[in-house]
């Protein structure tokens, strides 16, 4: 094991890997931009390094400033979180050049399966059912307008370097197209440094469902089970169940299984999820691979007992993965609430300030991710992104009612945030029923959520 990991991160998700490496007996690193000098992972890491002025570019994002940190404090490894350099196989190449190492797949696995359409080939090789589209990035506006007639209209546009949600567009007409194919490049190139872009078939009310990928250096690859993740908002993940809702015992087989064969097939190494659209007719299309830990990973950890964040570091440093496939069980059901400094009823504007006081929630199956604390000043910088309140119960409506309590717990005073947003859609009908899709929040917003929010 490690004597001493720097996460490459703040947020939440530092101290989610603190907490873990501290359980390690493992001493840790926090870095922090000038923005975040009294934020909750400086204070709880065993060192903690200022890397540069608050914009992520010279901060969070800049390389040569957080290897510098490693090998100035000692640290023989580097956890990168969710975000930032989390995808960046160049940061895995930086670091393994200075035998300091990266926790996540080796460099040339986040190559190949960073890049969409080679993830896409990768996964059509190992004989999973892939998204229709691209099998290569579109080079001109009119290769993009063919392959656009061929698939049918609607389709995705999306960044070939994309992630979290981001360089993606839903086009429903050729004007569309034409208007966004250049705007779309160029925010690829600035947000990812490729402008690279290409087509999917967009499948109308299809669900989101993830499977957690462990492997180790030993060659053994299991899941951890899956994940629904069809509740968002301009493709980004608002809340969470694990496990997925409705799936039978051979739909969910058959995606599992599917997770771990294309895994297999590229030897990959550590925590990985595999990302999946499944359609009204329950069959099941491959759409992309997030080469890290995932920001919804504690709702699997919640039915499982397992904590994947440990199981990172061991893999990491070399150790076999501690469970064959047949041990890995699940009970109950868990739903995790992102709770974000938005305002969802004027379209989720963003906040900031001093939070006034933080009472986080509590009591039997309830657990808070969160770096928050009373008299902390929220960064305008960064993700805002707060706390996740995840719930344990024995039933997804025990779970419910769970979620539905904490919220009611939970108080962050001096901002504003999506806590009431949340507390409405618990108890939309359509969700109790779970009859939900990808593009269910945006129809509630636009008919039964504006008005329920507009009451909260």
């Amino acid at each position: 094991m490690f004597s001493k990991v720097l996460i490459a991160n703040r947020g939440e998700v530092a101290v989610r890997v603190i907490r873990a490496c501290r359980e390690l007996d493992v001493r840790t690193v926090a870095v922090f931009s000038e923005a975040d000098r009294e934020s909750l992972h400086v204070r709880l890491a065993d060192e903690a390094v200022c890397i540069g002025p608050p914009v992520t570019q010279r901060s969070y994002l800049n390389m040569p400033n957080i290897v510098m940190a490693a090998l100035m404090t000692g640290a023989d490894a580097i956890h990168p979180g969710t975000g930032f350099l989390a995808e960046r196989h160049i940061f895995a190449e930086i670091c393994a050049g200075y035998q300091v190492t990266f926790v996540g797949p080796r460099p040339e696995t986040i190559e190949r399966l960073g890049k969409k359409t080679l993830a896409r080939q990768a996964m059509r090789e190992a004989g999973l059912d892939v998204m229709p589209g691209s099998s290569e990035p579109v080079r001109s506006l009119d290769d993009a307008r063919a392959l656009a007639e061929a698939l049918g209209y609607p389709v995705m546009l999306k960044a070939v370097e994309g992630g979290g949600g981001m360089g993606i567009r839903l086009l429903r007409a050729e004007p569309e197209l034409a208007k966004e194919y250049a705007v779309a490049q160029m925010e690829a190139e600035r947000a990812f440094g490729n402008p690279g872009v290409y087509l999917e078939k967009y499948i109308e009310d299809a669900r989101h469902v993830e499977v957690q990928v462990l492997g180790d250096h030993q060659g053994h690859v299991v899941h951890v089970g899956e994940r629904d993740c069809s509740l968002q908002r301009r493709q980004q993940k608002l809340i969470e169940e694990a496990p997925a809702v409705d799936l039978s015992a051979a739909l969910r087989q058959e995606i599992c299984g599917a997770a771990v064969r294309g895994a297999q097939a590229v030897g990959y190494v550590n925590a990985g999820t595999w990302e999946f659209l499944v359609d009204r007719q329950d069959r099941v299309y491959f759409m992309e691979v997030n080469t890290r830990i995932q920001v919804e990973h504690p709702v699997t950890e919640a039915i499982t007992g397992l904590d994947l964040v440990r199981a990172q570091l061991r893999i990491a440093s070399g150790e076999p993965l501690l469970w064959r496939q047949e041990d890995i069980t699940s009970r109950g059901h868990a739903i995790e609430c992102r709770i974000n400094a938005e305002d969802a009823a004027r379209g989720f504007a963003p906040d900031s300030g001093q939070v006034q006081r933080y009472v986080p929630p509590g009591g039997p199956g309830v657990r808070v991710d969160s770096h928050l604390y009373s008299g902390y000043q929220i960064p305008a910088h960064y993700d805002s992104l707060l706390a996740k309140v995840i719930v344990w119960g024995e039933d997804r409506e025990t779970a419910r009612w769970r979620m539905k309590r904490a919220l009611a717990e939970c108080m962050i005073e001096g901002v504003v945030t999506t806590i009431p947003f949340h507390q409405c859609l618990l108890d939309d009908p359509a969700f109790v029923r779970h009859e939900v899709s990808t593009t269910f929040v945006e129809r509630w917003l636009a008919t039964t959520g504006a008005a329920a929010l507009a009451t909260a």
